[in-house]
């Protein structure tokens, strides 16, 4: 699909020649991949959001194993007599 845009302010054309100039692609090419990105910008924040909610849980789960392992060692050690002081 093509886009044509008119009125661009000649500063911002500028930036995004030398944005473009920096990844060593040609405007066209630049300015497709900021248009595809931005379409699902918004679906990939949602992502990070969920992934990062994720790892949080994850994280508490550890922490709630490492505890009760904890204390299934002390009861091992209290019950074989091998108590650490």
């Amino acid at each position: 699909m093509d886009i044509f845009l008119r009125n661009i302010d000649p500063v911002a054309m500028q930036k995004i020649d030398e944005l473009a100039k920096e990844q060593k692609m040609s405007r066209q090419r630049f300015l497709q991949e900021q248009f595809e990105l931005l379409a699902f910008f918004d679906e990939q924040i949602a992502r990070e959001k969920r992934l990062e909610s994720i790892i949080e849980q994850d994280l508490q789960l550890m922490n709630q194993c490492a505890t009760k392992m904890e204390k299934m060692n002390d009861i091992l050690c209290e019950m074989i007599g091998d108590v650490e002081d």
